[in-house]
């Protein structure tokens, strides 16, 4: 059969009908006012257009051939005869909806493919472009079947969907027939304010029928519904035109106005506010902010005609209540996380490079978990603009973020550990609907999750093969050194995606551990996790640091080299390095040192920020940074001991806390994936300290040999040349070839942002105007300011209770031997605190998850750690006594004649 009435399950398939269609038909089982309606499938439109389409131009036709072809088509089509069984059933179903008096609308919509995109679809808006029909006769109904057929090779939908990356000719149309509804009142709703996301729903009303606010062809006015509150702020306006049937039929038409109609709202605040609650029912039903169309009868009947994903304008239409924190018309920033790689006031080098990694590796890790090419091309914009430049600090732009990532099958299934990994409330729950539409996905992320291993084995063996390649570079001409960074960041927009794929099936199964543990284990759930996550094969990052443990074991093997390593300031630091390398302290040392440097000298603090130098620059750093493990005579054995004690006793606990076998299995399983995740990303950010070493060293380079040709002062001046402008100035694509003007400009706005004001975790900046030239800091909040005792709730991440000295470090190139036997208290950290970490007796950060890397560490080096402490560096005096609990998550003020253990 090929006409589809209300209560057949084909009418909620919108490969069939349409997404439109198919919407209604969910709404209308659920108890939502919708008029009745029937649908034509889309399989009477193939098998009626399956030999004019066969005609269609080639892919190579130009656009003139392409839109002649399809003008001819359209009119062949309406010319087009419906088969005898689709006349009986059309007619059949006309004469059900449309009763004596009762006009009907017939409308078309393009269906959706097999990946779910089409007209009105959830993750895209995907416009149909198709013609829709109101107040049509009965006798009238098939001509406009086949005016809504041919509607879709109108010139716009052609031109639309190749400019989308589409077939031209391939969009496929069902029509829908739905009764008329004599409304003299009509309305647009929006569940959430579609210009910000804020919770407001915004109805737009007019006298008439829907066309008039629709095409706006009628006077209108704005209703705005808070709906935390209920509270109506309306913008009315004079009415003079509305949209009504026109009595001979032949469609809709313009008139005034009645003069009593004119001034007063086209709603009351209480209709408003029922219109309000019936957009949010329907967000409520779908999950995703909806738009919504209706009308209303004169006895105040709401009837609703239409709903669809709302498409945002500044905000994604999967926002978080922290995304629409932000003032009206705002655009909303964070840099919660991304501090830890980029601190601080970042050079037009390093931000440059930063905005080239986040938009290759993301396309990449869009693309490997199934997001089609044509919806990675519509969000290009969104992909360049990840990262911005606010203040000379990096920061994420988070309208951006959460649009791309909703592209991700299943993403609504991490989406609470990804918000709380950005720093966000991470409460958000996705609703039932939600979950039943992301469930379809979940075959194909097994799928993915079962190459994942042999993908990563496979992204290993190729990136250590490249470093090993690149070995000589300072012996590589200027083209060499520029077809080098060509190459490896094309090969990274191809390969490093499978890091990130990693990171999305850590976050999913982090939800599910987290879920289980939380259900069936009595205890505390983070502290039970936490202890399984330890043991296990070490990481690249945990080799890297028992490398340097090592290392200073054999330093202090030789009494005379360890007092030098104690007593050695900075500026000898790279003197006493080329002593130890050439072999003064033997060979079996030198051999380790210089061992250690070719494997690990990629890591130090502030590793991805290119005006920040590495070991492979200043090898004299690797002295710095052991000096306090010779000072503390740390071995390889005890940190081995630490992290396997953590294991053996959550194990314990798990067992006195978890009595069912099965379900202990089921934990232990999760725990034993979250460990092959946790190092492969442990891995993989070992890996990107490298790429940007290696890119790094490239930079560097041509900044000296740009010097030697005069072009530059100083190799270092590359700093505040962005990396197009470096390789432009070879290339020949640089538009100003005046480098010294340019850094000197640069040098003076990065120096006047470093003193200029701190603008906070989550800054807002005007949407739909240019970034303002300067940019206020947010006022203080009233808890700041320390001095006063404190007590503090964070996320327990390292079991243990210490007490000691707090040591407030802001920069992670601080002298480790000022943490020595302190607890550390930090915005954030990264892989280049290590050092420091391994001298102190425990850690208090800002900022962090279970799966963090301050986490991870705490519990690798078994000291007590917590984790997202708010505001822990303003509250906390340098040099104050506090007691760290790392299991209960608690940090608070004691006096300063505590034992330092308890």
């Amino acid at each position: 059969m090929s006409i589809i009435h209300a209560g057949d399950p084909r009418l909620s398939d919108p490969t069939l009908v349409g997404h439109k269609f198919a919407r209604q038909e969910q709404l209308r089982a659920a108890g939502f006012p919708v008029p009745g309606f029937c649908c034509l499938s889309v399989l009477a439109f193939d098998e009626a257009t399956a030999a004019l389409m066969a005609t269609a131009p080639g892919a190579d036709a130009d656009p003139d051939q392409l839109l002649d072809w399809a003008k001819r088509t359209a009119d062949e089509l309406r010319a087009v005869t419906l088969p005898a069984e689709v006349t009986a059933e059309l007619d059949a179903a006309v004469a059900a909806l449309a009763a004596p008096d009762h006009l009907l609308a017939v409308r078309a919509c393009v269906v959706a493919d097999a990946d779910g995109n089409g007209e009105d679809g959830v993750n895209d808006a995907f416009a149909g472009l198709t013609d829709s029909f109101l107040y049509v006769a009965p006798d009238d109904v098939r001509r406009r079947v086949l005016d809504c057929w041919a509607s879709g090779l109108n010139p716009e939908s052609i031109l639309y969907r190749a400019r989308r990356g589409l077939p031209p000719v391939s969009a496929r149309v069902a029509v829908g027939v739905q009764r008329m509804i004599p409304g003299t009142r009509s309305f647009v709703a929006f569940s959430r304010d579609p210009r910000t996301g804020a919770d407001s729903c915004v109805v737009a009303a007019a006298h008439g029928i829907g066309e008039g606010v629709v095409q706006e062809r009628a006077d209108v006015d704005h209703f705005f519904v808070d709906n935390a509150t209920g509270a109506v702020r309306a913008e009315t306006v004079v009415k003079r035109d509305m949209v009504v049937p026109a009595a001979d039929g032949t469609g809709p038409m313009v008139q005034p106005v009645p003069a009593e109609l004119a001034t007063a709202p086209v709603l009351t605040d209480e209709q408003a506010r029922q219109v309000a609650d019936l957009a949010a029912r329907v967000q409520g039903f779908f999950g995703p902010p909806q738009d919504i169309e209706g009308t209303i009868t004169p006895d105040g009947t709401v009837h609703l005609l239409q709903a669809r994903p709302v498409v945002f304008t500044s905000a994604s239409p999967e926002r978080s209540r922290e995304a629409d924190a932000a003032d009206d018309g705002a655009v909303p920033w964070s840099n919660h996380n991304i501090t830890e790689s980029y601190p601080g006031v970042s050079g037009a080098l390093t931000y440059s490079q930063a905005r080239v990694f986040y938009r290759l590796i993301f396309r990449d890790v869009y693309r490997r978990m199934g997001v089609p090419e044509h919806r990675l091309r519509s969000n290009e914009h969104h992909l360049s603009r990840m990262v911005g430049l606010l203040g000379g600090r990096v920061y994420y732009r988070l309208d951006a973020w959460f649009v791309l990532h909703h592209q991700i099958p299943g993403f609504v299934l991490v989406r609470p550990w990804w918000e709380r990994s950005m720093g966000l409330a991470g409460d958000y729950r996705p609703s039932r609907a939600e979950v039943l539409r992301a469930l379809p996905s979940v075959p194909g992320l097994a799928v993915r999750l079962a190459r994942l291993p042999g993908s990563v084995r496979r992204f290993l063996r190729w990136w250590d093969a490249l470093v090993d390649d690149s070995r000589g570079i300072d012996e590589w001409t200027p083209e060499e050194l520029i077809a080098c960074y060509r190459r490896l960041w094309s090969e990274v927009g191809h390969r490093w995606g499978v890091t990130l794929v990693n990171t999305f099936f850590m976050l999913g199964t982090a939800t599910l551990a987290s879920a289980l543990v939380r259900r069936w284990v009595d205890g505390d759930e983070q502290r039970t996790l936490g202890g399984l996550l330890m043991g296990g094969r070490e990481n690249r990052s945990v080799l890297g640091v028992r490398s340097g443990i090592a290392l200073a074991q054999l330093f202090a093997e030789h009494p005379e080299l360890a007092e030098r390593v104690r007593n050695c300031d900075d500026d000898a630091a790279d003197a006493l390095w080329r002593e130890v390398t050439d072999g003064r302290y033997g060979t079996e040392v030198a051999d380790a040192a210089r061992e250690h440097l070719r494997r690990y000298g990629d890591r130090a603090p502030h590793d991805l920020k290119l005006e920040e130098a590495s070991p492979r620059q200043r090898p004299g750093m690797i002295i710095t940074m052991l000096r306090p493990l010779v000072q503390s005579g740390l071995t390889v054995a005890e940190s081995r001991a630490r992290e396997l004690e953590s294991r053996a006793e959550a194990e314990r606990e798990l067992r006195q806390n978890c009595r069912s076998a099965g379900r202990r299995l089921v934990i232990r399983t999760l725990a034993a994936g979250l460990r092959f995740f946790v190092r492969t990303r442990e891995d993989t950010r070992y890996c990107r300290s490298q790429l940007y070493g290696l890119t790094r060293h490239v930079m560097w380079r041509l900044g000296e040999l740009l010097t030697e040709a005069g072009q530059l002062d100083d190799r270092l001046d590359v700093l505040d040349l962005t990396v197009e402008e470096v390789l432009g100035a070879y290339d020949g694509t640089v538009v100003d070839t005046d480098l010294r003007a340019i850094v000197r400009r640069r040098r003076a706005e990065r120096l006047a942002a470093a003193d200029g004001p701190d603008l906070g975790i989550r800054p807002a900046t005007p949407y739909n105007r240019p970034m303002p030239a300067s940019l206020a800091a947010p006022v203080a909040s009233a808890t700041a300011g320390a001095g006063g005792p404190v007590r503090l709730q964070g996320l327990p991440s390292s079991k243990g209770v210490v007490r000691g000295q707090a040591r407030v470090v802001l920069d992670p190139s601080t002298p480790a031997e000022t943490c020595r036997d302190r607890i550390i208290v930090a915005k954030e950290t990264d892989p280049g605190w290590l050092m420091l970490m391994m001298v102190a007796r425990g850690m208090v950060v800002e900022r962090g998850t279970l799966l963090s890397h301050t986490a991870i560490t705490g519990r690798l080096l078994g000291i007590p750690t917590v984790v997202a402490v708010p505001d822990a560096t303003t509250l906390i005096e340098d040099g104050s006594w506090i007691e760290v609990d790392g299991a209960n998550g608690t940090v608070r003020s004691v006096p300063a004649t505590s034992p330092a253990t308890v």
